[in-house]
């Protein structure tokens, strides 16, 4: 099953989304500002995606400059940042079984078919 991590004020988002549903396959959306992840299953997404914390945090975010920008945090605590300001997560994401991507721009979906 597909899922797509999804917000839908984000034009982004919207493409990425547009782009699943002219697969004809079953996905489900969540919209992890209104259902936020847990840690375990961010840190799950973050290992699917096979990437480092940071890569995953929208780093030109006004949050995050205002409170994180220059500081050297741990991954823990730069997991912890998004979970407490989920805004601060890249978006969308898609996962299909255990592949990943951030779909920025949306053909990335491709590599998770």
């Amino acid at each position: 099953m597909i899922t797509i991590y999804h917000n839908p004020r984000c034009t982004k988002s919207r493409e990425g989304l547009c782009e699943i549903e002219n697969l004809n396959q079953s996905f489900k959306i969540r919209k992890y500002l209104d259902e936020p992840f847990s840690e375990e299953e961010l840190k799950e997404v973050i290992k699917k995606l096979n990437i480092k914390p940071i890569e995953l945090v929208r780093t030109k975010e006004a949050i995050w400059i205002e409170n994180f920008k220059g500081k050297n945090l741990s991954d823990i605590e730069i997991i912890k940042a998004m979970l407490h300001y989920p805004k601060l997560i890249e978006r969308p994401i898609v996962i299909n079984g255990d592949k990943a991507v951030i779909a920025r721009p949306k053909d990335k979906i491709n590599e998770v078919l």
